[in-house]
């Protein structure tokens, strides 16, 4: 029975891992703390590991792109419902990131790379202070360079490499420079983390018309990543919406960890659980009207006919006419026999 007990709990556990815990402090806590959330336009660093030839040029084009596509991060915030207010800042989000940059750490954590951000305390909390804030959300753009495999479409051919990528952080910092949630996450069950965009490509094709082993590594122009961050997401029926693949896919596994249910929300689900169950009653069935006996079918006495071979009684038809007997001779009076004379 123990054994049971165990199995179904697991079980249960890994069904409501929507319900898991991804802050670094209890949800709930979490949710009292901060109903007024700040964030902060996309930030690129231009700074970190971005070894593009034309870095200038790519940083400019990397900027125009998060204007062009945080407001549907913000827009899809706001709709978990966790929020009182969701606030896209009107800072320019170099200076703020000047203003605020306290350090950088180029982590492996986990097997995960990324670059973790930490902020100046005191400034921090007078902005959070001066608008009126619960805490600000930070998402940086940002360079890393990482070992991997890149291997052909037909998947025959490899190259084991240092690629040079953009990766997405973000962080929600609250007065006293505490990170509250993270991005990369480390509460998750399964760690995942997925890199924005591989600057770099290996050039097969030139290896394979050169009959060389050892492919070339190329950086991708600025014509072809802008048109990489601009390829829109299809529906169904194969038609473009007005979300990006990049944007969409880094905004999702984001919101993904910011969820939580509110108490609220877990309050009304258990009345709704300890609400009982209200058997439905069937309505009772009123007795017809008293009404005149209904006549039978078949007369008692019409006589019956049994049809043996069938063995199903069957009604014998009552004939139109009746039929005549004749009349029974008077009793005690003698009749003379043929011939003879009384």
């Amino acid at each position: 029975m123990k054994r049971i007990l165990v199995a179904v709990l697991l079980i249960s556990g890994m069904m409501s891992g929507c319900a898991q815990n991804h802050f670094n402090v209890p949800a709930g806590n979490f949710a009292e703390k901060v109903k007024v959330l700040g964030v902060i336009p996309i930030v690129v660093d231009a700074d970190s590991d971005i070894r593009h030839p034309q870095k200038e040029q790519l940083i400019q084009i990397l900027t125009d792109m998060n204007r062009k596509y945080e407001q549907q991060f913000v827009r899809k915030l706001k709709g978990t419902g966790n929020y009182q207010m969701v606030a896209l800042m009107e800072d320019d989000p170099q200076k703020f990131f000047a203003q605020m940059f306290f350090r950088r750490e180029k982590r492996d954590d986990a097997t995960i790379q990324y670059n973790k951000y930490f902020l100046k305390n005191d400034e921090l909390r007078e902005y959070i202070r001066k608008n009126n804030l619960h805490a600000v959300m930070l998402i940086v753009v940002s360079g890393l360079t990482k070992k991997e495999n890149i291997y052909t479409n037909n998947l025959l051919s490899t190259l084991s490499s240092d690629f040079n990528y953009l990766i997405m952080t973000a962080q929600i910092f609250d007065a006293s420079g505490t990170i509250l949630w993270e991005y990369p996450n480390f509460r998750q069950r399964i760690l995942t983390y997925n890199p924005m965009f591989n600057l770099q490509y290996p050039d097969f094709s030139e290896a394979e018309a050169n009959l060389s082993n050892t492919p070339n590594l190329k950086f991708k122009t600025l014509e072809g990543i802008k048109r990489s961050f601009d390829k829109k997401y299809k529906d169904l029926l194969l038609r473009e919406t007005q979300e990006t693949e990049i944007f969409g896919k880094q905004y999702d596994e984001i919101l993904d960890l910011l969820k939580y249910d509110s108490e609220a929300d877990k309050k009304s689900s258990v009345k709704d659980a300890e609400k009982p169950v209200t058997a439905v009653q069937p309505k009772p069935v009123e007795p017809p009207l008293s009404t005149p006996a209904a006549k039978p079918l078949i007369s008692p006495e019409v006589p019956i006919a049994v049809d043996q071979q069938k063995a199903v009684v069957q009604p014998v038809e009552t004939p139109k006419t009746p039929a005549i007997e004749p009349p029974k001779p008077p009793e005690n009076i003698i009749v003379p026999a043929t011939g003879s004379t009384l």
